[in-house]
C-alpha cells in the first residue's frame, strides 16, 4: 500500500455504523503500524478530510462538503441531467425514484437522484453509493455502451482471477439493450422493485452513464411502462444532444 491509496483506505473505513475511529482501531483494520496510521491521519486532519472528535476518535471532515459542492457545479452530467429527473417523475405519475448514475471503476455510482412526493420507494440506489455493475437496469444500461475490450477488463476486476470473458447470458442482455435503447429489470437489485433505464454517453467528457426510474412492481402496468420508456429514451437522447451542442 503506497501513495494516495493509503489515505483512501483510511477514509473508506468510515461508513454507516462506523462514524468514528481511533488510531489503534484503524491500524488493526488496515493491518498497518499505528505509527504509520497516526502520521496519515495527522495529514488528513491538516487538510480537513478528518476531524478530531472526543476520546481520541476521528470522524470525516468538512472538506468533503466543500468538494461535494465543487463536483455539483462542475460535473456536466449532474448539471445537464438533474433537471430531467423531476420531469421523468412527473411523467411517471406513480411513486418513483429517478437516478442518474455513471461508471465508477468496476461499479456504478449514483451522482444525482430525486423522488416523487410521498414516495415509498426504498431503493438501494442513493447519491454517492457505489453499486454492483452486473445487476439491475441502471448498471446494464451503462455496461451496454462499453466496447468488448473495456468490458472484459471490468469483468476481470469484478471477479479477480477469473478469465476476462463475457458470460453468454450477459452478452445477450447487453445486445438486446443496445438494440432497444433501454433496459428493464425486475427485482435484480431490490425485491419488489422494477428498474427502467436508458444509456447516456458524454463522449467528449469520457462519461458513460444511465438515467433510470425505479418503481414498485405492483404499481407498474403495461401502459405506464410504455409511457415511462418513451419519455426515458427521449430524455436521454435530448440530454446527449445538449452535451454535443
Amino acid at each position: 500500500m503506497a501513495g494516495l491509496e493509503r489515505y483512501v483506505r483510511i477514509l473508506r473505513l468510515f461508513d454507516k455504523g462506523y462514524g468514528e475511529w481511533t488510531i489503534q482501531a484503524m491500524s488493526e483494520a488496515l493491518g498497518i503500524p499505528a505509527s504509520t496510521t497516526y502520521r496519515l491521519v495527522r495529514e488528513l486532519v491538516a487538510q480537513r478530510f478528518l476531524d478530531a472528535s472526543t476520546e481520541a476518535n476521528y470522524r470525516l471532515g468538512a472538506a468533503f462538503i466543500e468538494f461535494d459542492r465543487r463536483v455539483r457545479i462542475t460535473d456536466p452530467l449532474i448539471g445537464l441531467g438533474l433537471p430531467f429527473l423531476q420531469d421523468l417523475l412527473a411523467v411517471a405519475a406513480i411513486p418513483a425514484s429517478a437516478v442518474l448514475a455513471r461508471l465508477y471503476g468496476s461499479e456504478v455510482i449514483c451522482v444525482a437522484d430525486a423522488k416523487s412526493a410521498q414516495s415509498q420507494i426504498l431503493s438501494s440506489y442513493e447519491r454517492g453509493r457505489p453499486m454492483p455493475l452486473l445487476r439491475g437496469a441502471t448498471s446494464k444500461a451503462v455496461l451496454a455502451q462499453l466496447p468488448t475490450r473495456q468490458l472484459n477488463k471490468i469483468l476481470a476486476a469484478v471477479d479477480a482471477g477469473a478469465a476476462p470473458r463475457i458470460p453468454d447470458s450477459l452478452k445477450r442482455d447487453l445486445a438486446e439493450i443496445r438494440q432497444r435503447g433501454y433496459s428493464v429489470t425486475h427485482g435484480e437489485v431490490d425485491q419488489g422493485l422494477v428498474g427502467l433505464a436508458a444509456p447516456v454517453n458524454f463522449e467528449d467528457s469520457a462519461i458513460v452513464a444511465s438515467m433510470s426510474l425505479i418503481v414498485r412492481a405492483d404499481h407498474l402496468t403495461p401502459d405506464i411502462e410504455r409511457r415511462i420508456i418513451v419519455n426515458l429514451v427521449t430524455a436521454t437522447k435530448v440530454l446527449s444532444e445538449q452535451r454535443k451542442g
